[in-house]
């Protein structure tokens, strides 16, 4: 273009002064003289005007096409910076998302690592008390065995313990404990009943003799201790001692009582400075301060009973409570013989067993303290 622009400077005139090719109709004549008087000097003017104008015509074509090009690469420029300008906003984005995910995911993290903290902080805790609480049970229970064996060991036939046999102290200091106590536990068995027997002792030249059936039912018991009433030692006693000091005219409430001391839940307790509870059965079947629920008789009835966590309460007469409380003792001696608490020789051992069945004979036979 910098070509054709210097020669249209270099030759203004030779431009404007081109002559038609085709001459006109009133100049018919003129161009063959015209041609012969110009002759070689028109000529060369001609071949230089169609050469200008050929490479004006090519330089306009080229700027042409390369302005067409140029503007088809602007284009396509163009295109890819408005694609590069997207994908770099799409990941932008998630570039963003990534670190919005990362930023929740670890405040989730944290806070269920917290949150496990604090669980095995509470966990820990209670396993710690529960750890306490289990070794103060522990403590306490065995200074109750402690007690409960020096108790039993110290009690014998020739020289019993008065505070297991607190008939043997004088009426004065004999009285009963206010409360109640339960028996559930095998390992520390002790009713409150235990501590009343219904016979005096008896006197320190009293003759006796081993039955020798009685004696080796006994053995044979000892070698493998059980509360099983099957075996001939305690199916023995059931027959001869505990059915018939259990057995009341209420014949119902009876084998209610005998399975409560079978099964160690039987509760008695005073009912001087009790209030009278509002029980799940009749009255007429608890009886009252005035008639004994198991004779149905009427009679003063000091004391009442409670069959395991029933809530009923059953007055009894004093004489019903003395065969209770023999039937009582009895079986609470022989769960500590199956306890391993007694350390005694088996023919000592064997004649506890034959006073305390001496006492449900005679409290079945109605005989009891004055106390009761």
């Amino acid at each position: 273009s910098q070509v054709s622009s210097e020669e249209e400077s270099q030759n203004p005139s030779s431009v404007g002064h081109w002559k038609p090719l085709m001459p006109s109709k009133g100049d018919k004549e003129e161009p063959e003289g015209g041609c012969q008087d110009a002759g070689g000097v028109d000529e060369p003017q001609s071949t230089e005007q169609l050469n200008v104008s050929r490479l004006r015509s090519s330089s306009v074509e080229i700027r042409e096409k390369g302005s067409e090009f140029l503007r088809d690469e602007l284009h396509k420029a163009q295109k890819e910076l408005k694609l590069k300008d997207k994908e770099c906003e799409r990941l932008s984005k998630v570039r963003e998302q990534l670190e919005q995910e990362l930023e929740e995911l670890t405040a989730s993290l944290f806070e269920e690592a917290h949150k496990m903290v604090r669980e095995a902080n509470t966990k820990q805790a209670a396993a710690e008390k529960q750890l306490r609480e289990a070794r103060g049970k522990i403590d306490m229970l065995q200074a109750e065995v402690t007690a409960l064996k020096t108790l039993v060991i110290t009690s014998t036939p020739s020289s019993p313990n008065r505070e297991l046999h607190p008939q043997l102290q004088s009426p004065s200091k004999a009285g009963f404990r206010k409360g109640h106590g339960r028996n559930k536990s095998t390992s520390s068995a002790m009713v409150s009943a235990a501590s009343q027997n219904v016979a005096p002792e008896p006197g320190s030249r009293e003759c006796r003799e081993v039955d020798s059936i009685l004696f080796s039912e006994f053995q044979a018991w000892k070698e493998s201790p059980t509360l099983d009433k099957s075996c001939s030692f305690l199916d023995r006693i059931y027959r001869e001692d505990v059915g018939p000091c259990l057995d009341f005219t209420k014949q119902e409430l009876s084998e209610l009582v005998r399975v409560a001391v079978e099964q160690n839940t039987l509760t008695i307790e005073p009912v001087a400075a009790q209030t009278v509870p509002v029980g799940k059965v009749a009255a007429g079947e608890c009886g009252g301060p005035k008639k004994c629920a198991l004779s149905g008789l009427p009679r003063t009835c000091k004391h009442r009973i409670m069959l395991g966590d029933s809530g009923n309460y059953y007055y009894i007469s004093p004489s019903c409570r003395a065969r209770i409380t023999a039937v009582c003792n009895f079986f609470t001696y022989i769960r500590y013989i199956q306890q391993g608490l007694v350390r005694q020789d088996v023919e000592l051992m064997y004649w506890e067993v034959m006073r305390l069945r001496r006492e449900m004979s005679l409290a079945k036979l109605g005989f009891y303290p004055n106390e009761m």
